[in-house]
């Protein structure tokens, strides 16, 4: 058969094949070429053409996951995730399903945006990660994918921390508690703790719950003693003649006992 035919240019600059029947192999051999030569776009195409001219084959089964693969290289991060989908859903006991979820959750985090914005796709590549964990918690993607769902899971922590921030700053105190109290109760391991501890001393004490403020600077120097957010805790209680004391009763108290 006569190598790819390109039939001219449509509409939006983008180049249209046409349809040739070409045997399975020359055309696998063909993506692997483009792969190889860093020409992923093309690769993508001829990976997409074995599955297309010939879709019961064992070749079109490895040509879709590596599909998958040359989208997520040039950042067709949407089409990337598609394709893996849909080798999960064909071959959801195979050995390359758990790259194919491994994948997937790199297209979701390779999008995760400043804490300023939207953070649906921090979510998503959260729970894409956690997916390669519970399944495949020994292949050789897990660690990888645990250094990443950390970092999410920070990212996420991040975002709940800029919008206390900006309540606190608002005088709208009981918001911003709750954005702080979601970081000590799903977030406490991440770097942002020490920070949400701090604040809500600052918050509490602006109400002037005491016990609650006392509590969180208590658990703050008991934890992080060297940290400048215990000395900021520390300065904001003896300028109201208190000190740090910890309310075993206080939520602060109970929800730190429950991971530590």
């Amino acid at each position: 058969m006569a190598a790819l035919v390109l039939a001219g240019c449509s509409s939006d600059g983008e180049e249209e094949i046409a349809y040739e029947e070409r045997p399975v192999e020359a055309i696998y051999n063909k993506a692997l070429d483009y792969l190889e030569a860093g020409d992923y776009r093309r690769a993508a195409t001829e990976f997409d053409e074995v599955e297309r001219q010939h879709p019961y084959s064992v070749w079109a089964r490895r040509a879709m996951l590596m599909a998958a693969y040359t989208y997520y290289k040039i950042n067709e991060y949407d089409t990337a995730i598609l394709a893996a989908q849909r080798f999960i859903a064909l071959y959801p006991g195979g050995d390359e399903a758990s790259y194919a979820h491994y994948l997937v959750a790199l297209s979701y985090y390779e999008r995760i945006s400043d804490v300023r914005r939207d953070q649906k796709i921090t979510e998503q590549a959260y729970a894409a990660l956690l997916e390669v964990l519970r399944r495949y918690p020994d292949s050789k993607y897990s660690r990888d994918a645990q250094l990443k769902l950390e970092l999410t899971i920070d990212h996420l922590a991040g975002k709940e921390m800029e919008i206390g921030r900006y309540y606190l700053n608002q005088r709208n105190y009981l918001a911003a508690i709750n954005r702080f109290r979601a970081v000590i109760e799903n977030y406490q391991t991440t770097t942002h703790t020490p920070e949400a501890l701090h604040r809500l001393t600052e918050a509490y004490l602006s109400l002037g719950i005491a016990p609650e403020a006392q509590t969180a600077a208590a658990i703050l120097g008991h934890n992080f003693p060297g940290s400048r957010w215990y000395e900021d805790s520390y300065a904001l209680l003896a300028d109201k003649g208190l000190e740090p004391k910890e309310n075993e009763a206080s939520w602060i108290s109970q929800a730190w006992k429950s991971v530590f």
